[in-house]
């Protein structure tokens, strides 16, 4: 017998008393079907205190999507990137480098404020694939440094490499932890290094004590919040579909690991995130 609710949108959460923004969300994916109404998605979450969202495009499709839809709305700014995922496929077909040509271009609309997200992923790409993901990592890298925008990292199972190629590639000045996922000592690290940590509906599942150790030793000026929607629901949803208005789930979370008011955090996380992005 399946679960009924697997398939239902949770009930909007209590608002926050000061907005903040999703950093990184897919409006576009829906997780068992279509997506749902991008105006939809966005009123959903003005209306519980997200009004500021950083909509990421991570293959060639998703990024031209995102770019058309920019001016449309104002709530949104875009990211374009090949997700490490996607690198080895086009460097196997000899398009890795016209891929990245094209993210660049598409990455000159004055509301892509992002080039991500990119990094490594060593969970779903094997050893074969090691090569590709790094090459594009580096070329994002570099991308980013060229037209000064903010790079959102995906790293997943990869944390020593993805240290270490933002070392040797001289990291742009905003880079950004999305989806962090390491412990104590890399986000003490992240922070040595003035990168920002964004943490995810993950940091509320009951068995990510290790990632709210990370959290508590995070500076309130490093902290940025996000969905990654349709994926990683915040408790009490997990498992459910993941969507925008329910960032204040993550955001109470946080706030009780800090021990700050909620008030305090939701002030924290808007000012972060227009010192990355930029004003909407």
């Amino acid at each position: 017998m399946t679960d009924s609710r697997r398939d239902q949108p949770p009930p909007a959460p209590e608002p926050l008393p000061i907005p903040v923004v999703d950093n990184h969300c897919h409006l576009d994916i829906g997780r068992d079907g279509p997506a749902a109404a991008l105006a939809d998605q966005i009123s959903a979450a003005t209306r519980v205190g997200v009004d500021r969202l950083v909509q990421i495009g991570c293959d060639l499709d998703s990024a031209r999507w995102t770019v058309g839809i920019l001016d449309e709305h104002p709530a949104l700014l875009g990211g374009v990137a090949i997700h490490p995922n996607e690198a080895p496929g086009h460097h196997a077909q000899g398009e890795l480098d016209e891929a990245l040509t094209e993210i660049e271009s598409l990455a000159a609309h004055p509301r892509v404020r992002v080039i991500g997200e990119s990094g490594l992923d060593y969970y779903r790409t094997g050893p074969e694939g090691v090569d590709a993901q790094h090459e594009s990592f580096r070329a994002h890298i570099e991308i980013a440094r060229r037209t000064g925008l903010a790079l959102q990292i995906h790293d997943r199972d990869a944390h020593e490499d993805v240290l270490r190629i933002l070392a040797e590639q001289d990291s742009p000045e905003r880079v950004v932890l999305h989806c962090f996922s390491g412990d104590m000592d890399m986000a003490r690290e992240c922070v040595r290094r003035g990168y920002y940590l964004s943490f995810a509906g993950t940091v509320t599942f009951k068995n990510a004590r290790s990632l709210r150790d990370a959290l508590a030793v995070t500076p309130l000026d490093h902290l940025l919040v996000e969905t990654d929607a349709p994926y990683l629901t915040p408790s009490p949803h997990r498992g459910q579909i993941n969507a925008p208005y329910l960032i204040p789930h993550t955001v109470r979370a946080m706030a009780e690991t800090l021990n700050v008011a909620v008030p305090t955090l939701c002030e924290a996380l808007s000012a972060n995130s227009e010192q990355v992005y930029g004003p909407w």
